[in-house]
């Protein structure tokens, strides 16, 4: 059994003994069930308890009847009657998206699928090996789509003798900084070594260097002195390609939002509930566009949370983070059962802080009925053909604190910015917290057809080199906190793509 409890070591879970026990108990293959439990599990909890083995298996096997009568608090629950017939050793050839059938929810339709997110695929231990493994990935993954525009010259390795040669680099960018004199001056990072670059103040690239943050992966030409330094001629972002895939013809109308703050006492249920009257056809609808919605896409922050902020509990109307998780399935749970949704969380949300983010955990997920599903964040998902890349945003606050342009009031010029340097969250150590996992799940690897973001409250729309970018806004109205920092937010204004043509619309509930 010490093999198993250093298998879930390695991926930076816990076991205790009951659940050890029963894994040793079980009659199947236990390679198997080791990997359908690492699989399963909630990437948020540290310890792994009997009660999630049980849900992963069936509550009523005779192995772990024992442990039926024990409140799970993560784990699939299975709808009555779902043990009879059940062949639990079927499930063991299973994805971990297969779960849901347990839940009772309705299959998802065609055009829809989940491609990538963090739930389940936790690697991060926190050891100094996890941060070297993780900026590496972050390194090649934008040096191969570097590769492909610095494809003139030879790409140097920095750790190379360049002496007065100009020469292509790719490197990651330690530091920027200006000097006394106004010259601007980069440290760039590759594998091999460092080099010392220079924009000289007089240099038509000064302006563009000012969208220079730590830690994003440039190409740069340039010349050596010979002294380890070199005077840059060109800079070069990974960028978005001039011309993206064509789009499949899809059908049907996708509601994108986000940062709802049920639980909040400035949570405007009022405009929810003309929302929801208006997507069930309770309402008139001249247009038609209700009845042609198939999903709703809600970028993190469903609730409001506990403990986010200091002084947080006055502004709260519900105080229990559960209760919040019930009045946030009663508002989504009312939008008629055709509609598919796709739920990624936030920093309010009880999932960890750190990025990524996994999904929701299935103690706060069994309050949802319906087409639900959990995704983490970022995710990329599939709607009718069209990628769509989920991103609760919270780097949009590093992006408007470095790089000059940006604001809260015009949220899409920062998603702009995290498209041009193929990365959701290139500042590392800024008010976002980021798990070194082996893999740097924020690289933008491929153009996605939509960008979609939220949590500034401000509803933002751009179109860049193909992409949609599109920050949702929030259904909170100004709290406090705002006014002192005059953000100005957009609440009940609802995005609406046509997933035919990708047209945006504008709807306003408010």
């Amino acid at each position: 059994m010490l093999e198993i409890v250093q298998r879930f070591a390695e991926k930076g879970y816990q076991i205790e003994p009951e659940a050890l026990e029963m894994i040793r108990s079980y009659s199947g293959a236990r390679e198997e069930l080791v990997g359908q439990i690492l699989s399963n599990i909630d990437g948020s909890i540290v310890v792994i308890r009997a009660g999630h083995i049980s849900d992963i298996l069936s509550p009523c096997e005779g192995l772990v009847r024992h442990a039926c009568n024990s409140e799970a608090s993560y784990g699939v629950v299975a709808p009555s009657g779902a043990g009879e017939g059940l062949d639990v050793a079927g499930l063991h050839g299973s994805k971990a998206g297969d779960f849901h059938s347990l839940s009772g929810k309705e299959p998802c339709r065609p055009g829809f699928e989940v491609n990538s997110d963090i739930t389940g695929n936790s690697t991060c231990v926190g050891e100094y090996e996890d941060f070297v493994r993780y900026f590496r990935d972050r390194y090649s993954k934008i040096r191969e789509i570097l590769s492909r525009r610095l494809n003139v010259r030879p790409i140097e390795s920095l750790g190379k003798s360049m002496a007065g040669r100009e020469v292509s680099l790719i490197g990651m960018v330690m530091d920027v900084r200006t000097t006394a004199k106004g010259h601007r001056v980069l440290e760039l990072e590759d594998p091999t070594g460092m080099v010392v670059a220079i924009i000289q103040k007089d240099s038509e690239l000064f302006e563009q260097s000012s969208y220079i943050v730590p830690d994003e992966v440039l190409g740069v030409t340039a010349v050596s002195d010979g002294n380890g330094r070199v005077f840059v001629k060109t800079l070069l972002w990974p960028d978005m390609p001039n011309q993206c895939k064509s789009l499949e013809a899809g059908t049907g109308f996708t509601v994108l939002t986000s940062d709802l703050h049920v639980g909040s006492k400035y949570f405007m249920e009022d405009a929810w509930e003309r929302f929801v009257a208006w997507i069930n056809g309770d309402v008139e609808d001249p247009s038609g566009l209700a009845s042609q919605v198939k999903y709703i896409v809600i970028a993190g922050d469903l609730v409001d949370g506990i403990g986010i902020y200091p002084g947080q509990e006055g502004d709260l109307a519900i105080k229990d983070i559960y209760e919040q998780y019930e009045a946030a399935a009663q508002c989504l749970n009312s939008i008629r059962k055709d509609v598919e949704m796709v739920l990624s969380p936030g920093n309010h949300d009880i999932v960890r802080q750190a990025e990524p983010q996994p999904a929701l955990p299935m103690s706060v997920q069994k309050f949802f009925s319906g087409s639900m599903h959990f995704v983490g964040d970022p995710a990329w998902v599939t709607l009718e053909g069209a990628s769509v890349l989920v991103y609760h945003g919270r780097s949009i606050d590093d992006l408007v604190m470095r790089v000059p342009g940006m604001s809260y009031n015009e949220p899409e010029k920062a998603m702009v910015e995290m498209l041009r340097k193929r990365h959701l969250s290139p500042i590392y150590g800024g008010r976002v917290s980021i798990a070194p996992e082996h893999q740097d799940h924020c690289v933008i690897h491929e153009p996605p057809n939509i960008l979609h973001c939220g949590h500034v409250h401000t509803v933002g729309i751009a179109r860049y080199k193909g992409v949609v970018a599109i920050n949702s806004g929030t259904w909170q109205s100004q709290t406090e906190f705002q006014k002192k920092m005059n953000i100005q937010p957009t609440p009940a204004a609802v995005p609406i793509v046509d997933m035919a043509t990708m047209k945006v619309k504008k709807l306003l509930f408010a």
